[in-house]
């Protein structure tokens, strides 16, 4: 799970009817059943494409095979540097004559995609020393930041902490009800100022009510911003210096959110968000409506970065803990590895 430090201190009672589910169901299989289903489109385009290039007739793992892998890695959004990565090995089995059927090619391609990203699998760790506790939620318009506030204060609840929402997307019309809202699903308080307010100003006084209700975690929400746009970029960092003056160690976590959907343009906003505000954690939404998954590898094999949470579906539940072997077993696990050749 989290790492979470426990604290009930200042809990709120849970809602008597939650809207949503309180958990999923914490059976294995079942819980890789349902990522595998959505990642239904990645796995389409990647695993079962692959598959259908053997379906039928006896292929010989060949360099025209494995220019085929290369396509399919790259049209799923793999990216350059990771696929590179992949196919070197992969060829480097074949001339040591270690690709011999499909099913060597399948393990060869898991155990490859684990390695990328086995060293990004970080579960977000709260430690019971430090309070309050700041994640700070940072991205470009549209990637689901405000919704994986609401989603990531349930989790945290969920692990008996207590929670205060600071609103500081101060531009968007919809962004502070939208946290409201949020926050009565999980029976957290918002803190929230008028649309002209400053973002930093918003979550300076989220981080003092902490202080002064005792409250275990302060999330932050903030405005949409072009990772091209300098000026929008100096704001963000102006909230990190506000933070900083009122807990050296602050924000303890900045959290970048990403959407899968937009591909290879994910991983230049990673960069340029890393480099303005020395990124500590990745959250990936919209896994479910894309066959671009693959932008996972590709992030993973650029920055390094911990990948803490992959969003997969528009309910609580599906912000899930990232991890590595799961996702890979989702994408090409035992049904996609057992293909024969026949001959």
């Amino acid at each position: 799970m989290f790492g979470f430090g426990k604290s009930k201190k200042d809990l709120p009672a849970s809602p008597a009817s939650p809207p949503v589910p309180a958990q999923e169901p914490v059976q294995s299989g079942r819980l890789l059943d349902r990522l595998k289903d959505r990642l239904t489109r990645t796995r389409a385009n990647l695993t079962e494409g692959l598959a259908r290039l053997f379906t039928g007739r006896y292929r010989p793992i060949s360099e025209e095979v494995l220019e085929e892998v290369e396509e399919r890695l790259l049209l799923a959004d793999v990216g350059a540097d990771a696929t590179t990565a992949i196919l070197t090995d992969l060829r480097a089995r074949m001339k040591r004559q270690a690709l011999t059927d499909t099913e060597a090619l399948y393990q060869a391609l898991r155990e490859n995609m684990l390695a990328i990203l086995a060293p990004c699998t970080h579960p977000l760790v709260i430690p019971g020393t430090i309070r309050p506790f700041v994640i700070l939620l940072v991205g470009v318009n549209g990637s689901g930041k405000t919704t994986t506030v609401g989603k990531l204060a349930f989790r945290i609840r969920q692990e008996g902490l207590s929670v205060v929402l600071a609103a500081g997307d101060t531009f968007r019309a919809a962004a502070v009800e939208q946290l409201k809202v949020w926050g009565e699903r999980n029976n957290v308080p918002v803190v929230a100022q008028s649309r002209t307010a400053d973002s930093a100003s918003v979550i300076h006084d989220a981080f003092h009510a902490a202080q002064s209700r005792h409250l275990d975690v302060v999330i932050a929400d903030t405005a949409g911003r072009l990772h091209t746009k300098s000026g929008l970029m100096e704001e963000l960092k102006k909230v990190k210096r506000v933070l900083a003056k009122l807990e050296e160690t602050a924000p303890h976590e900045v959290l970048l959110v990403l959407d899968a959907t937009t591909g290879q343009n994910a991983l230049i906003q990673a960069e340029q968000f890393h480099q303005a505000m020395g990124v500590t954690g990745i959250v990936i939404t919209k896994l479910d409506g894309t066959a671009k998954g693959g932008i996972l590898f590709a992030i993973a094999q650029r920055l390094r970065l911990p990948i803490r949470f992959i969003g997969v579906g528009e309910g609580l539940e599906d912000l899930r803990v990232f991890d590595a072997r799961e996702f890979v077993d989702a994408l090409i696990g035992s049904d996609t590895t057992s293909h024969e050749t026949p001959a």
